[in-house]
């Protein structure tokens, strides 16, 4: 079986890094959209003013054209109302799993807006908050042992939320019963996959029962919120998983001014997993912005760069609501607080360019074997990230400016050769007639062949 080789290429030498043993040949998985697919994640409370699944409804055909293909959205399951959080409560703490919360509609709009969106021709998943629910979920009344308990017999709160309780992953009928609420969104709603909320906070063993047995139904897609490095053995299980070491590496990097070099040796780490399951790279998302603060607040001058990193580099490109705008601001986590649309979409062909590019390049195949990723030497590799992934006859070349200031620079790698198109300014460029660049902050620069 062939294995991805990723070569970093410093001023310091060359670095081969071989991936480990593959887990599972993700090419045999049903029909490969996950290879080529994006992700963009749907906030429905602060997506429109009327924050419901039939006012979404209407900015699909827009999202289909920025060339989005996979949906997912945040937990539509009701809000539990005991200890809630400000005055519309955590979508993350559950009151059942297997109705809809009014907030956004009823369960036949749900219905109603999975079948559009596949008419569409996009993939629809929802978030699966498995490892606990709120205070008054309906099982806290009918299976009250289903939940970890303090020794004074009381719910175990989760660490740091007081509005949501733990369950108890050691009751198998427990299991079943989640087993058969997953069942039932497949089966009911014909949803295309699940995005796991904190899988890791959840015993392994779970996910690898869960699977198969919900996948009776038909195949599907999943993705968990943890970070392989972390966590090896979830990524048995899943298609793709979070990258948190490297966002947060990526942020101290630019705030407190790191050596590049630890993000290049960040990213050798990640390769070493191997194409058996894919990370999921992005600048923001729902946590990140309620908390941390927006990309641009995070990322600065770097924002764009990064941008192109995560829709370039192996893996899928993970988008939150309101990035095309783009949107400036925190949203409210526990409150009614819509993002401000405007009508102008400003970067919304920055990213249909990317998703088009991923998409239809081979090259840029996430988790599959037949792709080589590169890392390329340049004359300013302590501002500069370069690199290049290739399928076959397929290239395509991103060089990334990851400093706060101006850089000319000259690509100086015998890998990058010929003539190369720029895909956001359609100019072409042969390297084997210079590799120079003058780059101004904030600029990149991808290059499809």
């Amino acid at each position: 079986m062939k294995k991805l080789i990723l070569i970093a290429v410093m001023s310091l030498g060359m670095i081969s890094c071989a991936t480990q043993n593959i887990k599972k040949d993700m090419t045999d998985l049903p029909k490969n959209w996950r290879h080529t697919t994006n992700i963009y994640e749907v906030n429905v409370r602060q997506y429109t003013k009327e924050g419901t699944f039939r006012s979404f409804e209407k900015e699909m055909p827009r999202l289909k054209a920025m060339g989005v293909q996979t949906l997912w959205f945040m937990p539509v399951t009701p809000i539990a109302q005991q200890n809630k959080k400000g005055s519309l409560g955590s979508q993350y703490a559950a009151a059942d799993y297997t109705s809809v919360n009014p907030e956004f509609g009823t369960m036949e709009d749900f219905k109603h807006m999975v079948n559009e969106a596949h008419r569409l021709g996009f993939k629809v998943i929802i978030d699966w908050v498995a490892n606990h629910t709120g205070w008054d979920h309906v099982w806290t009344k009918t299976h009250p042992e289903f939940y970890l308990k303090d020794p004074d017999g009381k719910f175990h709160m989760a660490s740091g939320m007081d509005d949501i309780i733990e369950l108890d992953y050691k009751n198998q009928e427990m299991r079943h019963a989640m087993i058969d609420a997953m069942k039932f969104w497949i089966r009911e709603t014909g949803i295309d996959g699940f995005r796991c909320d904190l899988a890791s906070w959840v015993e392994v063993d779970f996910w690898e029962e869960a699977r198969p047995e919900v996948e009776k139904i038909k195949p599907l897609f999943w993705i968990g919120e943890y970070d392989e490095l972390e966590n090896p053995d979830y990524g048995k299980v899943f298609d793709a998983s979070y990258s948190w070491k490297w966002m947060h590496k990526s942020e101290d990097y630019y705030k407190k001014n790191q050596p590049l070099q630890e993000l290049k040796d960040l990213l050798i780490q990640y390769s070493k997993i191997g194409d058996g399951s894919m990370r999921a790279w992005f600048t923001t998302n729902h946590d990140e912005n309620s908390w941390n603060g927006t990309e641009y607040e995070k990322y600065g001058d770097i924002t764009k760069p990064m941008a192109v990193f995560s829709a370039t580099w192996n893996g899928i490109p993970l988008l939150y609501s309101g990035q095309e705008l783009p949107n400036l601001k925190r949203l409210e986590f526990f409150e009614k607080d819509p993002i401000q649309w405007d009508g102008s979409y400003r970067m919304s062909d920055f990213y249909k360019t990317l998703f088009s590019l991923k998409a239809s390049n081979p090259a840029l195949r996430g988790g599959d074997l037949a792709v080589t990723t590169y890392f390329l030497n340049t004359t300013a590799n302590n501002k500069i990230l370069a690199y290049l992934r290739k399928n076959g006859q397929n290239e395509v070349l991103v060089v990334l400016n990851m400093s706060k200031e101006p850089v000319s620079f000259s690509i100086e790698d015998e890998q990058v050769s010929g003539t190369f198109k720029n895909v956001f300014d359609k100019t072409k460029k042969n390297f084997d007639e210079g590799k120079t660049f003058d780059f101004k902050v904030s600029d990149y620069a991808v290059f499809e062949k």
